[in-house]
């Protein structure tokens, strides 16, 4: 991938600096390509875990593998079991690198997955919603997670875009049906006033970005075929996709950020699309435009959108260059190229 040309060797050279260890190991796997094997990119992975931000996050879990409080882990934000989970995932973290990781795994399968594969903000199935589905489907797998239970939440996550066996929220008698948040099929969300939420969609393909192909369902085929219509159902340069409480896309689609939670951003967009295998599809073509516009003079993206304060790490200053987002930016680049 160091061939690819908006990958300078000067802009590499910042991305591996050894004061960013997450960045470096990061940047050595997905944009140098070394294999697993190779012994610079263990000891790189080795520093990612053992100091930085991998570090941090993984020193303030409980021993019995939550943060902050037990339960399901969505509250506090953005502290507690859930963001905490999300943001290893987005760290690189690895449960065959560190048991701790299994151990929050296990914990989130445990008390935030319910029997029907919701993963909830209560705990029931009331409290499931796109977002945190998609997040915490895809963070499991991305840490290395291969719990059996994770089947019944791909299906779960499947019939909720397809809308295949689910009944609607007013049959309250039924064994399988919607709720106030998750509402309806086509990633329908109370929160988008019963509108289908974007932001929700992308967390959701990109969750079935990462599942295996071997593992993919017809059921599941379907539903990624139904979210990249979704996804590509407008330009998704630009944003229009519907907004319940507002009559125009939030500002926050064009503020590319780290880490990324519920809130999403465009280049969330573009990542599921790519990932799916749409780099190249003509329709995702403004969008990457668009990515590739945000890169100054040195080849390096600005940190737009953060949770400074909020989560345990700060990962910039707003408006500079930042390692973080032009890692990201960069993967997907290559990817689509």
């Amino acid at each position: 991938m160091t061939g690819h040309p908006s990958l300078t060797s000067e802009l590499l050279s910042w991305l591996l600096e050894a004061e960013s260890p997450g960045v470096r190991y990061l940047a050595l796997r997905d944009l140098v390509g070394l294999g697993p094997e190779e012994p610079e990119l263990r000891r790189a992975c080795r520093e990612a875990h053992d100091k930085g931000p991998l570090a941090d996050v993984l020193a303030a879990m409980d021993a019995a593998g939550y943060w902050v409080e037990p339960g399901p882990g969505y509250l506090p934000k953005y502290r507690s079991t859930v963001w905490a989970v999300i943001l290893l995932a987005q760290l690189g973290g690895r449960l065959d690198h560190d048991e701790r990781i299994g151990r929050a795994c296990r914990y989130v399968l445990d008390h935030a997955l319910t029997a029907g594969g919701h993963f909830s903000m209560s705990g029931a199935p009331s409290g499931t919603i796109d977002c945190l589905q998609g997040n915490l489907c895809w963070a499991l797998v991305t840490l290395g997670c291969d719990d059996p239970r994770l089947v019944s939440a791909y299906a779960w996550m499947a019939r909720s875009v397809t809308g295949e066996g689910v009944a609607s929220s007013e049959e309250r008698q039924a064994p399988l049906r919607y709720y106030a948040g998750k509402c309806g099929p086509q990633f329908a969300c109370g929160a988008n006033d019963k509108l289908p939420c974007a932001w929700g969609a992308a967390k959701v393909m990109l969750a079935f970005s990462v599942w295996p192909a071997e593992r993919r369902t017809p059921l599941i085929a379907n539903a990624i075929d139904q979210g990249v219509g979704f996804l590509f159902g407008v330009d998704p340069a630009t944003a229009a996709y519907p907004t319940g409480y507002s009559e125009k896309p939030s500002q926050n689609w064009w503020k590319f950020g780290f880490p990324v939670f519920y809130v999403t951003d465009l280049l969330q967009v573009v990542e599921a699309l790519v990932a799916l295998g749409y780099g190249r599809d003509p329709r995702l073509a403004n969008a990457l435009a668009l990515v590739r516009q945000k890169q100054d003079a040195q080849g390096r993206w600005p940190l737009e959108y953060d949770y400074s304060g909020k989560t345990w790490v700060v990962f910039g200053t707003k408006k500079q260059p930042n390692k973080w987002v032009t890692l990201r930016a960069l993967r997907v680049l290559a990817a689509a190229a």
